[in-house]
């Protein structure tokens, strides 16, 4: 029962160390998030370098006269 948040007294001695472990949890939460965020401004980052090469290529083949253009995205960019 000690443990149990909802049967610890304030003030008890159980308390210090279930607030000391919302604590660690909260840091690693922390930490957690930081790195998400890291790896997706990473991956936004890479997606427009994708995306700046695919223009980049397809703006450098050569184009028949006649031939139909095709819009790789299809509307769904």
């Amino acid at each position: 029962a000690a443990a149990d948040p909802v049967n610890v007294l304030p003030g008890s001695f159980g308390r210090g160390s279930w607030c000391n472990e919302h604590d660690r949890m909260h840091e690693r939460l922390d930490i957690i998030e930081e790195k998400v965020i890291k790896t997706v401004e990473h991956l936004e980052s890479e997606v427009k370098s994708l995306l700046n090469i695919i223009s980049e290529t397809t703006s450098n083949i050569p184009i028949a006269p006649g031939t139909p253009l095709t819009d790789i995205f299809d509307g769904k960019y």
